[in-house]
């Protein structure tokens, strides 16, 4: 199964990649206060129009680059 995270781009001024934020909460192991724990990823654009601020879908890949591990599949505009 490849994983599919949710995120905002946060930017793209690379050639064909963005850089998304995605955002999670998780629960405190011992205190179980939430907390909001968050990860930047390269996605590849696949020729797909995005700016910055849009939120949308992406999903692991074999390797494209060094860093780039995701492909975006939807775009949700902002």
């Amino acid at each position: 199964m490849k994983k599919i995270f949710e995120g905002t781009i946060v930017s793209n001024k690379m050639q064909n990649t963005v850089i998304v934020e995605v955002v999670r909460q998780t629960a405190h192991k011992l205190y179980r206060k939430l907390l909001i724990r968050s990860k930047r990823m390269k996605a590849d654009t696949n020729g797909k129009e995005v700016k910055v601020g849009d939120t949308v879908k992406i999903q692991e890949t074999k390797p494209i680059s060094k860093g780039k591990n995701f492909i975006i599949l939807e775009v949700k505009q902002s």
